[in-house]
């Protein structure tokens, strides 16, 4: 049986439907905080919770493969991931895949160090497993597009940093390649999309799509944070994405692997599709 953690967020959700395309439903198994809100994956649920042991020992009955999904409450990651994957091997876990970021032994963003820990617990832990090392999410990009239609700009702090992103659908389906083969144990993957693309680069797609003159302007981290936290953001993630975004113009978010691309066996989803998409809503 195979186990996706967080299987009712943006990510998981994806991955439980690229799961169903290789696996039979009775053989895949969704771990959620919330099972109110599982009813529709199609897949049985069990509650879990990264912080509650105890769910965790009883959701992961029976699994054999589960997808550790990293958890979404940054500075809490270091506890949670480890309770899973001690909880995993109490339960006789057999493989675990992790999803880490992008160059997570040299990056110089604050989300790295978390993402090292997991990894050296997975190390430590005896459990076969597989490192996704996941490259930025175009939506994390894309999401901006309402906020740049209505305010004519397009703003961030990457200056011409280029950004390898690669769509969650993509990464979800690389997870469930990976979950459903035997062959990718003791592996880490850097996964990132075919075609990288500067902020200035998505600004110039989006002004092509919508018939607008849409330029990126490039702000200080400070005034950009600021704008951010304005938008209703709290204060730390504005601060976050502010700095990550500098990160971003200095090569933090690039990468010419092509390692997403074969597992995927076809080409990774190209930004104008993204920005398409993105635009429909």
């Amino acid at each position: 049986m195979i186990a996706v953690t967080g299987a009712t967020g943006q990510l998981g959700r994806l991955t439980v439907k690229a799961l169903l395309a290789k696996a039979p439903a009775d053989q895949l198994v969704a771990l959620v905080r919330s099972p109110d809100k599982a009813g529709d994956l199609g897949i049985a649920d069990r509650a879990a919770d990264y912080t509650k042991p105890e769910t965790l020992d009883a959701a992961l009955t029976g699994v054999e493969a589960l997808l550790l999904i990293s958890s979404n409450e940054i500075g809490q990651r270091k506890l949670q991931h480890r309770n899973a994957i001690d909880a995993a091997k109490r339960a006789g876990v057999k493989r675990i895949v992790y999803t880490s970021l992008l160059h997570a032994d040299t990056s110089p963003l604050s989300l790295a160090p978390e993402h090292m820990d997991t990894e050296a617990a997975l190390k430590a832990s005896g459990i076969s497993h597989t490192i996704l090392r996941n490259g930025w999410y175009t939506e994390n990009y894309t999401g901006s597009i309402p906020g740049a239609l209505a305010g004519g700009a397009f703003i961030g702090s990457a200056g011409e940093g280029r950004i390898s992103s690669a769509t969650r659908a993509d990464l979800a389906e690389a997870a469930a390649v990976v979950l459903t083969a035997n062959s990718h144990d003791g592996k880490t993957y850097e996964l990132a999309g075919d075609t990288s693309y500067s902020l200035a680069d998505l600004a110039a797609e989006l002004s092509r799509q919508t018939g607008r003159t849409l330029p990126y302007v490039n702000l200080p981290e400070a005034e950009y944070a600021k704008i951010l936290a304005g938008l209703g953001l709290p204060t730390d993630l504005a601060n976050g994405l502010a700095a990550w975004d500098v990160c971003a113009s200095q090569g933090a978010l690039c990468s010419e692997d092509k390692t997403l691309s074969r597992l995927l066996g076809r080409p990774t989803t190209p930004l104008h599709e993204a920005v398409a998409t993105a635009l429909k809503g």
